[in-house]
């Protein structure tokens, strides 16, 4: 029997009274992907309640992309915590919040001046970039598309298109949501046709001079690390122009370096109207925002945009700490940390029939199965051998979210990890 099967089995019992008191006292509803307790993290390393260490390769849904309790972020907290923990921004203003805004309004991709709202999590920011698209178009449709994921509220749940496990019976839904079908040509969906189903759409559902914005994520997440194709994009693009549509990309788990630029649409070289940005942005703490053309961003009256936690300080000084880890180097690093991603992944297609596919942009890459349970138990195997994995898709693609400051050594072994637990799932 494997070391780690042994450690999995004699969990402790701390371990077992704190998820006694999980299922006891936490809502069913909040699920997890993982039966373990992390009581502390470093780097792409994590330890839960009993000693025991995993690499990471779910980096917190991809939130850490610079690595667990980084030092230069945990320094601008701790500095910070002892200043000034809360006014809220549309009381008493603060230094970090604009000194934030005028970094990501640098940063952002295009040329065309910037402006920047700051929220608190990835729901509001696409919640908001639609807010803002209807003030300033004033139009009332959105178009999202199939198998994209925007978040858990209201809206966000509406745009939302994939059922299971998100909608369940939370309806009814907002109106005026349509859905789109996403280029995939692994299931047929070639950019030609996908743009066809577009433009039928047009024709049969909503008119253009309806829509106030068009949402896509330049990468699928929740649905499977499938990338846009460029050319899809562009043309994206060019539609959006020519029919006054605002143009938001949802960047909130493929920004910040995690596809080897800082944000993924840059890849198909557009300037999308609106960014709706979250996750790793905050090095560990709950912040998002919506980054955008100021013409655009300034449609709402004051009033209209903000919230209590939006732009906390904390979470603010954490960003920009977080902003400046994330130079030219840091880029490179995620693209040669995606590449050795890529090769293994591929390897391990060439080994096994039921690896049906690789892909995905940079070091944001999964692997799709044949099928759910071989996932699963994939996964499974992997924890016991120390290294956390996450599902994506329909629950048979293995995703990697792994902190892009891993160093080769420790990717290696989390690699030769996720192969032994291929290997004792899979058949040859």
């Amino acid at each position: 029997m494997p070391k780690g099967i042994a450690a999995v089995q004699l969990a402790s019992a701390r371990a077992a009274l704190l998820m006694n008191r999980r299922e006891t006292h936490v809502a069913r509803g909040v699920g997890h992907a993982h039966p373990v307790f992390i009581e502390r993290a470093h780097g792409a390393r994590v330890w839960d309640v009993d000693g025991r260490e995993y690499l990471d390769f779910a980096g917190g849904i991809g939130v850490q992309n610079i690595g667990h309790t980084h030092p230069k972020v945990v320094a601008a907290v701790r500095e910070q915590a002892e200043r000034l923990m809360h006014t809220c921004f549309q009381v008493a203003l603060y230094e970090p919040y604009v000194q934030l805004a005028e970094s990501l309004n640098r940063i952002a991709p295009g040329s065309s001046r910037k402006k920047t709202l700051l929220l608190t999590t990835g729901a509001e920011a696409t919640e908001n970039a639609v807010k803002i698209a209807r003030e300033y178009t004033r139009r009332p449709a959105v178009v999202a598309f199939q198998n994209g994921y925007h978040g858990r509220t209201l809206l966000a749940l509406t745009m939302t298109g994939k059922n299971a496990p998100y909608k369940q019976h939370f309806g009814p839904f907002c109106s005026e949501i349509y859905h789109a079908p996403f280029p995939n040509e692994f299931r047929g969906w070639t950019t030609e046709r996908a743009l066809q189903a577009l433009s039928d759409l047009f024709a049969s559902e909503v008119s253009p001079d309806r829509v106030a914005a068009i949402i896509i994520e330049p990468v699928l997440g929740e649905g499977g690390f499938v990338p846009a194709p460029a050319p899809f994009l562009q043309e994206l693009r060019r539609i959006t122009e020519r029919c006054g549509i605002v143009l938001i990309c949802d960047e909130v788990q493929t920004g910040f370096g995690r596809t080897g630029k800082m944000f993924a649409c840059e890849h198909a070289g557009i300037e999308p109207d609106l960014l709706a940005i979250a996750k790793s942005m905050g090095g560990g703490l709950p912040l998002s925002a919506v980054v955008g053309k100021a013409e655009i961003m300034d449609a709402p009256q004051p009033g209209g945009l903000g919230g209590t936690y939006a732009g906390n300080p904390l979470a603010c000084v954490a960003a920009l700490a977080t902003l400046e880890i994330m130079d030219e180097a840091f880029l490179s690093r995620a693209q040669a940390v995606g590449e050795r991603i890529w090769a293994a992944l591929r390897a391990l297609q060439s080994r096994y029939s039921e690896i049906v596919d690789v892909r995905g942009l940079g070091a944001m890459v999964a692997m799709e199965l044949a099928d759910a349970s071989a996932a699963e138990q994939i996964v499974a195997q992997a924890r016991e051998r120390g290294l956390l994995l996450l599902l994506a898709g329909g629950g048979n693609v293995i995703r990697i979210l792994v902190p892009l400051v891993i160093d080769a050594r420790d990717l290696d072994e989390a690699l030769a990890r996720l192969t032994a637990a291929c290997e004792a799932v899979l058949v040859r």
